[in-house]
C-alpha cells in the first residue's frame, strides 16, 4: 500500500461527496474525506445504526489503516479474544481442534462494534441520513443530481457507492446486478442467540456433505453467533423476506445432528438475522464519470476470502488519498485508486474462489490444521484447506 499524506488539506474542487452505505467502507471513507477537507454525506437505508453482527477480522495493511485513523488501540480493546474451536460430529464428540490462528486474523471484533466506532469517529463532522436511499442519479459536467426514496433531491459533486454486494448505486450507474455478481455456489445464514452452551471464548463446528454449521461466543461470552452454510446453485427468492430465508435454512437442515435442531429453533426468534449467497463482484471499471464504487459494491471478494473488511478499509484510505493528492480531480483520482486496488482485489478474489471450491471438502487431520495455523502465524495465511478453514473465515462475511 503506497504512502498517502494524512494531513488536513483544504480542497477547491469537488467538495461535496455523497456516500451510499453506512456500514464500514462508507464511514471509513467519510473519515478520510473530512480529514482532507471534503464535505461527505452518508445515506444509509437502515433506520438506525446497525449494531451487533458477526465477527470481522483484520490482517496486514488494514491494521496500518486503523492505526493511521488513530483507532487501532480502541479496536484492540474490543478484540473477541477468540481461542481455538472444537470440530464435532453428529453426536457432539470432538474429533479435532481448529486453532484460532487460522480463522481469527491478527485482530477480530464484532462488525457492529466496528461500525459504531467508525460512526462515533465521524458523527460530529459528517452528515448521516438514516432511513433513506438513492432513487436516481443524473450526472452532468458539474455534478450529480440525486433523488432519494424519501428525502428531497440534492446535488453533489461526487457520489460513492459503498452499499454492498447488492449495490443500488452500481445498478443505477453501471447496470443490473446479474452483469457483475458471480455466485460462488454457497449460501450462508448468520444470527445471534444466547450462549446456551456456556462456551468460553471458543466455538463448535459441525459439517456433513454440502452443509455446515457453527456457533461462536461473542461480547465476553454473554452472547453467541451461529451460522448455517449450504451448497446450492443460484436460488430464486426475495432478498428482503427473512421468513422465506429461514424457511430455506430449515428445509435444508432438517434431520441433521449435533445442535442443529436447537439452532434452528433459535434462528426463528433471532433479533439479528442475515442470509445471502456467497458471491463476488467483477467490474471492468470502478467508476463512471463522477460516480465510483468502494468495497463490496465494486469488488466483493466473497466471504470465503476472509478479506472483505480489510479490503474495504484499504479501499477507503486509497480513494480518499487520491482525491486529496489530486485536489479533487475525480478523473485522475478514480483512475489511480483503481490502479492501486486491482492487485489487492485480484489476490483476494482468487482466495475467495479457492475457498468456495474447497468449502465442503472432508475435514483435514489435526496435523494439517496445526500446519495451517503455523503458516498463518508466519503471515502465509490460513486459507486453503477445506470447509473447516473456510468456516472460520465465514464468520467474517
Amino acid at each position: 500500500m503506497n504512502e498517502t499524506k494524512t494531513q488536513t488539506k483544504t480542497q477547491t474542487n469537488n467538495q461535496t461527496v455523497l456516500i451510499s452505505g453506512g456500514s464500514v467502507a462508507g464511514p471509513a471513507l467519510a473519515y478520510w474525506l473530512h480529514r482532507y477537507g471534503f464535505t461527505p454525506t452518508i445515506v444509509e437505508r437502515a433506520p438506525e445504526l446497525r449494531d451487533g453482527g458477526y465477527a470481522v477480522d483484520f490482517r496486514g495493511e488494514a491494521l496500518d489503516v486503523l492505526d493511521r485513523m488513530e483507532l487501532l488501540q480502541q479496536i484492540r480493546a474490543l478484540d473477541t479474544e477468540m481461542g481455538d474451536a472444537a470440530m464435532v460430529d453428529a453426536d457432539g464428540r470432538q474429533y479435532a481442534t481448529l486453532p484460532a490462528a487460522i480463522f481469527a486474523g491478527d485482530l477480530e471484533v464484532l462488525k457492529g462494534d466496528l461500525t459504531r466506532m467508525l460512526y462515533e469517529a465521524t458523527r460530529e463532522n459528517v452528515e448521516y441520513v438514516f432511513g433513506d436511499s438513492i432513487a436516481t442519479l443524473d450526472q452532468d459536467e458539474d455534478g450529480v443530481l440525486v433523488t432519494f426514496e424519501h428525502g428531497a433531491p440534492r446535488r453533489f459533486d461526487l457520489v460513492v457507492g459503498a452499499d454492498g454486494l447488492h449495490s443500488r448505486t452500481r445498478a443505477l450507474a453501471f447496470g443490473p446486478e446479474e452483469e457483475f455478481v458471480r455466485h460462488l455456489g454457497i449460501y450462508t445464514a448468520i444470527f445471534n442467540l444466547d450462549n446456551y452452551l456456556r462456551l468460553q471464548n471458543t466455538g463448535r463446528l459441525y459439517a456433513t456433505p454440502g452443509k455446515a454449521a457453527n456457533i461462536f461466543t461473542a461480547r465476553d461470552n454473554t452472547e453467541a453467533r451461529a451460522a448455517f452454510h449450504f451448497a446450492a446453485e443460484h436460488l430464486d427468492y426475495d432478498r428482503r423476506d427473512p421468513t422465506a430465508h429461514k424457511r430455506i435454512i430449515a428445509e435444508r437442515f432438517a434431520g441433521e445432528g449435533w445442535e442443529v435442531p436447537r439452532l434452528l429453533k433459535e434462528m426463528d426468534t433471532a433479533q439479528e438475522f442475515f442470509f445471502d449467497s456467497n458471491a463476488q463482484v467483477e467490474m471492468d471499471t470502478y467508476s463512471a464519470g463522477r460516480i465510483v464504487l468502494l468495497g463490496d459494491a465494486g469488488y466483493c471478494a466473497g466471504p470465503t476470502s476472509g478479506r472483505g473488511t480489510s479490503q474495504a478499509l484499504i479501499g477507503a484510505y486509497l480513494l480518499a488519498g487520491e482525491l486529496a493528492t489530486r485536489e479533487g480531480d475525480h478523473t485522475a483520482a478514480f483512475a489511480a485508486y483503481e490502479q492501486q486496488m486491482r492487485p489487492y482485489v485480484a489476490e483476494h478474489q482468487a482466495m475467495g474462489r479457492e475457498g468456495a471450491e474447497r468449502f465442503f471438502m472432508p475435514a483435514p487431520t489435526q496435523e494439517i490444521l496445526d500446519m495451517l495455523a503455523a503458516n498463518a502465524l508466519r503471515g502465509r495465511g490460513g486459507l486453503g484447506y477445506g470447509w473447516v478453514v473456510e468456516l472460520g473465515c465465514c464468520r467474517s462475511v
